[in-house]
Parts: C-alpha cells; sequence; structure tokens
C-alpha cells in the first residue's frame, strides 16, 4: 500500500474528495493562509515592508535555483510559461528561411508562441509523434543549419510523456556546428515539482507554479543561460529592469542600460503575493525531496496504468518509468463525460480533447487509484 508523502488535511477542501487533477490545478496549501496574512500585514508596511516582501522572493528565488540546480541568479519570475516563451521569439534576430522544431501535439503556448514570425518567413516544423510517443531523435533529427529554437514541454499535456531533455541537448550537441547555433527551450509547468527538472542543460527554461508547484496563477519562474541572454534581443522595459537608479534621478538621460539577469525579465514588479506562496510551496517540496516525490509519482502512474489496463482503456502515456511523469493519460469518447462522471463519484480527474489525464501528486496514495478505478467500473 502507498501512502501519501503529505496529508490531504494539509490541503483545502479535500475532505470526502479523491484529487488526482493536479495537471489541471493543484488543491490550496492550508498554511497558504499565514503567508496571505503575512502579505497583508506587509503591504501596509511602508517601505520596510516592501523590502521584507523582496526579501521572501529572493528566498523564493534561491530555492527555484535548488529544485532546478541551477543558480538562483539566473531565475527570474515571469508572469507565464507563455511569456517566457513569448520573449525568446520576440527577442531573436530572425532571418527569413529560418525555423522553430517543436512537436504536433505541443500545448498552444509552445507551439504557437512563434506565430508571428511566419510573415517573416520562418518555417514551425511540428514533429509528429508515433502513436502518441515523442521520440527524441526525431526532434534531433529534426534540426538543420537554419534552426534557430528547439522548443518542447518537458512533460506532455496530452500524454504524459516525459521527454529526456538532456538528451535533447547531447543531441544537439553531436550534430556539430549546426546544433551549437540551436536555442533549447523548454516548458516545464507539469514537470517542475514532481520530477526532476535538468533547467541547467536548456536556453530556457520556464513553468508555470499553479500546478506540481503548488502555488497558484501569476508567476512562472523562468531560467535563462548565459548563452541566450547573450543572443536574445530585449523587448520589455520598465523601471525594475533598467539602470535608473541610482544613476538618474527624476528627469531622464536618453539612454538606460538594460540590467542582467535576473532583473532583465522581469520589467515590472514581479506578482509579489504569488511569489511568496511560491516560497512556502517550494518550502513543502524541498523539504520532503525532490527524489522522494518523483519515485512517488511514478509508483502511483504505474498503479494507475495497471487499473486501467484491466479495465481495458488505452492508456497512451509511456510504459517505461524514465519517459513517465506525474500524468498518466488514457483515451476516451467522450473525454468530458467520463471526467463528470467521476466527479459525480467523488474523483476529480481532467477530460479533454478526446483523453482523460490523472495526476498522482505528494498528497496521493494507492486508495486514491482504487477509487479512480472503482469509479471507472460504475461508469464504463
Amino acid at each position: 500500500m502507498q501512502k501519501p508523502l503529505l496529508s490531504p488535511d494539509a490541503f483545502v477542501g479535500l475532505d470526502g474528495v479523491t484529487h488526482l487533477c493536479t495537471g489541471g490545478e493543484a488543491p490550496w496549501l492550508r498554511a497558504q493562509a499565514d503567508v496571505y496574512q503575512d502579505f497583508a500585514r506587509l503591504k501596509s508596511g511602508g517601505e520596510e515592508g516592501r523590502r521584507e516582501i523582496y526579501r521572501i522572493g529572493e528566498s523564493c528565488r534561491v530555492k527555484m535555483g535548488r529544485l532546478w540546480d541551477v543558480g538562483s541568479d539566473r531565475v527570474a519570475f515571469t508572469p507565464s510559461a507563455s511569456e517566457g516563451m513569448s520573449w525568446l521569439a520576440r527577442g531573436l534576430d530572425w532571418r527569413q528561411g529560418d525555423n522553430v522544431v517543436t512537436t504536433s501535439i505541443e500545448f498552444p503556448s509552445v507551439a504557437y508562441a512563434w506565430r508571428n514570425l511566419k510573415s517573416r518567413g520562418v518555417d514551425i516544423r511540428f514533429v509528429p509523434h508515433r502513436d502518441w510517443v515523442v521520440a527524441e531523435e526525431d526532434l534531433v533529427a529534426a534540426v538543420d543549419d537554419r534552426t534557430r529554437v528547439l522548443a518542447v514541454s518537458q512533460v506532455s499535456f496530452y500524454t504524459g510523456q516525459c521527454l529526456d531533455i538532456e538528451a535533447l541537448a547531447s543531441g544537439l550537441r553531436r550534430v556539430g556546428t549546426i546544433g551549437r547555433e540551436v536555442l533549447l527551450a523548454v516548458d516545464a509547468t507539469h514537470a517542475s515539482g514532481v520530477v526532476r527538472v535538468p533547467a541547467g542543460v536548456t536556453d530556457l527554461c520556464v513553468s508555470s507554479s499553479y500546478k506540481w508547484m503548488l502555488a497558484t496563477h501569476g508567476v512562472a519562474p523562468c531560467y535563462l543561460s548565459p548563452r541566450a541572454e547573450e543572443r536574445v534581443g530585449d523587448s520589455s522595459f520598465g523601471w525594475h529592469n533598467l539602470a535608473v537608479w541610482p544613476a538618474q534621478g527624476a528627469e531622464r538621460l536618453p539612454e538606460a542600460p538594460v540590467k542582467s539577469m535576473p532583473e532583465r525579465l522581469e520589467p515590472g514588479n514581479p506578482a509579489m503575493v504569488v511569489v511568496m506562496f511560491l516560497d512556502r510551496a517550494m518550502q513543502v517540496i524541498l523539504d520532503i525531496g525532490l527524489e522522494a516525490i518523483q519515485e512517488h509519482a511514478l509508483d502511483l502512474s504505474e498503479l494507475v496504468t495497471t487499473g486501467l489496463d484491466r479495465l481495458g482503456m488505452t492508456v497512451i502515456s509511456p510504459r517505461q518509468r524514465r519517459a513517465r511523469s506525474g500524468n498518466t493519460c488514457f483515451l476516451a469518447d467522450d473525454a468530458r463525460a467520463c471526467q463528470q462522471a467521476l466527479k459525480e463519484r467523488g474523483v476529480l480527474v481532467w477530460g479533454e480533447h478526446g483523453r482523460v489525464r490523472v495526476s498522482g501528486h505528494l498528497y496521493n496514495g494507492s486508495d486514491d487509484v482504487d477509487c479512480l478505478i472503482e469509479a471507472l467500473k460504475t461508469h464504463l
């Protein structure tokens, strides 16, 4: 029997509910109530209060560096994962004939971050899946001497496949001078907080914080490599990422240099209350340990797959443990109807586009899997 790593009692609203939909929206930690009270007190505390809010923000930046095993000075707080990808799309010096490589079942924020580049003669290459699995070697094979970016989600929102990001980075290195010109951009939204994110081998790695990292909307930590910082031009400017003080007073000078990372990607104030929520959630995750969380989630995924197989469901998530994640997905003729039927039986999953996604995180156990399978038996 597999027990939760953290009691469901630590979350709001899970009494009598089997919550298996962190891949859509995570439940809310009860401990965040204290964080909001702290924020409210500090928000009313004038300049001194603001300094403390920002001190907590820097604490969160350090925690993100620990989680991703990168320097905290290379982690910025962007408003969303979409904005991280779009910043890269806006800032490169694109030329007609360039291309971007991604997957045919990619999340829209990654697949369409480049849509305005088509009018400039940039081609978007969608590498097809093989029976719902995207092969790393196919992605690397699609790269040529005009590829500027290889952009992927580490974990697929649709299938739950966890791409080997280190293999992609290694594959780009193997193709020689071609690969050295390609920036590797990764959306880690369905990975960060539940499986290891090797951000240090990427050029840009960004993640929403309202799913597996147990925070909420409005902040997406974003890693930027030194190489990408050198190559990508700035496209957003404000008081926070420009060196205006103490170099300038009240009157503006003709030029204001852009700061280096991490402020470079933060033209204005990040959503600091959300950063504080993320700081608390990161402490929970780091205290338990990512390795333990990852093994727990992969074990749950295997249990879910076994149960679905016994029911004759078509599981589209990979069978190999190395390619699994917290998401386990199966096909359904009417995924929304299946989601609703399970909800009526007290089981929360996420159903859309012909597949149902089951997400097991640190507050789930094998009892939750049993509830899912029993509810599906009743529905079928």
